[in-house]
């Protein structure tokens, strides 16, 4: 049973001690003196009381923050733990993020540094940032199709840059 309302949380104010407004299924919003307004859910996996931060409102809608509350609940009746599989999620955007074709590409420029002159490193850096990476710097390698390097080279080619193409 839902029992929080937009006008109870927008009116909650910090006081000397936290403030807990339940809604149902576990989620409340936590007031701490310090103010701020926290999303929380309270649950119990094997056995064992827990807590998971949902994050602030308003960022995090009343609307939202109960949907979030029902995937946790859903991954609960299917035996998942949802702070655990948060925290993976997390890490899984973690390592993403280390295997965009951007960042792979710096750590060779880092790698191949000793090895080239300042200005063939500093055509190659130049290249990679104005033609490269605008366009596929923050995608995943893995999610990088042959066409879209196709793509790409065909652009620099059509500025004019065929060495730079090739």
């Amino acid at each position: 049973m839902n029992t929080l309302t937009d006008l109870a949380i927008r009116s909650a104010k910090p006081a000397s001690k936290a403030l807990k407004l339940f809604d149902g299924g576990g989620l409340y919003l936590f007031v701490p003196p310090e103010g701020g307004r926290l999303w929380r859910l309270k649950y119990r996996f094997d056995g064992a009381e827990k807590l998971m931060a949902l994050g602030k409102f308003p960022e995090l809608s009343l609307k939202q923050a109960r949907g979030a509350r029902d995937a946790a609940r859903r991954l609960l009746a299917d035996g998942v733990d949802p702070a655990a599989a948060k925290k993976a999620e997390k890490a899984a955007k973690r390592v993403e993020a280390l295997n965009t074709l951007e960042a792979v590409a710096r750590a060779w420029l880092t790698h191949r540094t000793p090895a080239w002159k300042a200005g063939t490193l500093g055509a190659i850096q130049s290249s990679l940032e104005n033609d490269v990476f605008p366009v596929l710097g923050p995608r995943p390698i893995a999610d990088i199709s042959p066409a879209e390097i196709r793509d790409a080279v065909q652009a620099i080619e059509t500025r004019g840059a065929g060495e730079t193409a090739r």
